[in-house]
């Protein structure tokens, strides 16, 4: 049972990435842009609307209350409760700079078997996590067509999307909708797609994908500015009342599910192998990153409370639909162009991060070694993006982007309160090692983050906790079959080999 629990030796920092490894080409600029590439997305895109009024059943059951305008509370809130993540993500990735983010910073401090549960936990941030983005990208995408083209709705709405929807148009489409074996035919097509050409852009490589990214958070920024400017110019003070329709239930509830816009600092730390002088990049890249998307989420959530009654904000596209109802139909395309850029980015971002899970976890045998192989010629974990890729694409094709949310928000938060309480737990065991970034206030501050994520986890709906349960599960099934079994650091077996330029 105590092997179970053996930690990983942390290797010097400044010893840099083994040869053949990945390279060593994002700064502290990068890191900031990677973060609000992640970050500002489906988060201020689309749950924005789900958080501000609600969600109800076809049934009429309520699966949560709304924030109304008390939502920018909510976005503070979640703020709060990111930054003690931060700070102790930052204290751990400036000590750890390697591939894995808390998978890693886990196994360095809680043990082998806690390290899988957080890195089975991280595919449900990423894999499961993109599906979600990608059929929100997918509604906007819809909407920037619609003045020139209208695609069939069969072919832009997943099965389980529409037979969980209370929209009776949209519900519609399971009796109107082509059959194949008596099964109405409905896939998100453009979902699929997108998922799939971010992916052959991630196998290319590290820097031209950042390249790619940095352009896209400017257009961005750019577009949330003309919200913000726009906006601010048409707000009605009467829409901000009642400022908390359901109190502090309602603002807690919707912290939960716009959680998900927040989890993007996470995946900086994945690319720690890809940091120039990651002792002081990361830390600057992630409290930088969350600090400034913090900011404009309070202001485009105060905006678009203000721009319209909050419970008109339920819908795929809360802000062009914001600006439709205000009477601003000139801008709403402007901004359905804005969040597909986004969204673009945050698929890039979240497809960047899931590989490199997979690769820190095979590397050390806890997964088969083809999954940490890496191309000759790109320098990327080739094998896994491409698996990953086809997953995340195929799911996207039928899967409900609210459970998806749900599902994505727990998986996090698990993995949040895992690494918050690795901090203290390095303290006292290595109380010596060298650490770049202190943690101030270390016990405040660390045990506050993880009971404040545990906080925001109970606003989650009970189905997702029943999922998350079965998900852990399989997990440990896996790691029982294989994993225990070929740990590298259980057999005392030199690291997987990594695929270099010969291998």
């Amino acid at each position: 049972m105590r092997s179970l629990f053996q930690r990983k030796q942390i290797s010097d920092p400044a010893e840099g990435s083994p040869a053949g490894g990945l390279k060593r080409v994002m700064g502290t600029s990068d890191l900031v842009l990677l973060s609000i590439g992640a970050v500002i997305g489906a988060g201020i895109f689309s749950t924005l609307g789900t958080a501000a009024a609600g969600e109800v059943l076809p049934t009429g059951e309520v699966v949560r209350y709304g924030a109304g305008p008390a939502l920018v509370l909510s976005f503070l809130l979640l703020g709060a409760v990111c930054a003690l993540a931060a700070l102790c993500y930052a204290e751990l990735a400036s000590m750890i700079p390697q591939a894995g983010s808390a998978y890693a910073y886990s196994y360095a401090t809680l043990g082998e078997l806690i390290a899988w549960i957080i890195g089975w936990d991280l595919i449900l941030e990423y894999a499961v996590g993109n599906v979600a983005v990608a059929i929100a990208w997918s509604g906007y995408f819809n909407s920037l067509l619609s003045p020139f083209v209208q695609l069939p709705g069969w072919l832009t709405h997943g099965y389980y999307n529409v037979h969980a929807s209370s929209d009776p148009a949209l519900r519609a489409l399971l009796d109107t909708a082509p059959r194949l074996a008596g099964i109405p035919v409905l896939l998100n097509l453009p979902a699929f797609f997108i998922v799939m050409i971010i992916t052959g852009l991630l196998v290319v490589g590290v820097k031209e994908s950042t390249r790619v990214n940095n352009a896209m958070v400017v257009v961005k920024l750019l577009v949330l500015a003309l919200f913000v400017g726009v906006g601010a110019a048409h707000i009605r003070p009467e829409n901000y009342t009642p400022f908390a329709p359901n109190g502090f239930t309602g603002i807690h509830q919707a912290a939960a599910i716009v959680f998900f816009a927040y989890i993007g600092f996470d995946a900086i730390s994945t690319a720690a192998e890809e940091t120039k002088d990651p002792q002081r990049t990361m830390p600057r890249g992630i409290l930088l990153g969350l600090g400034i998307c913090t900011l404009i989420y309070v202001i485009v959530g105060a905006v678009a409370t203000g721009l319209i009654p909050y419970q008109q904000l339920q819908a795929a596209d809360p802000l062009a639909r914001a600006f439709d109802v205000a009477g601003l139909t000139q801008f709403s395309w402007i901004i359905a162009l804005g969040a597909v850029v986004s969204m673009s980015a945050v698929l890039l971002v979240f497809q960047y991060g899931q590989p490199r899970i997979f690769y820190a976890m095979a590397r050390d045998g806890l997964l088969p070694p083809w999954a940490a192989r890496i191309h000759p010629r790109f320098r990327t974990p080739h094998v896994t993006t491409m698996i990953t890729g086809v997953l995340v694409a195929l799911g996207a094709l039928v899967a409900d982007d609210a459970a998806t949310y749900d599902l994505t928000n727990i998986g996090t938060l698990s993995a949040f309160m895992m690494v918050c309480l690795g901090v203290p737990v390095l303290r006292l065991k290595d109380p010596h090692r060298p650490r770049p970034f202190r943690v101030p206030f270390v016990w405040p501050v660390s045990i506050g983050g993880a009971l404040a994520c545990l906080f925001v986890m109970k606003g989650l709906p009970v189905h997702a906790w029943e999922r998350f349960g079965i998900w852990l599960v399989i997990g440990l099934v896996i790691y029982f079959a294989y994993g225990y079994r070929h740990s590298v650091l259980r057999r005392g077996a030199a690291p997987v080999d990594l695929g270099g330029p010969h291998g």
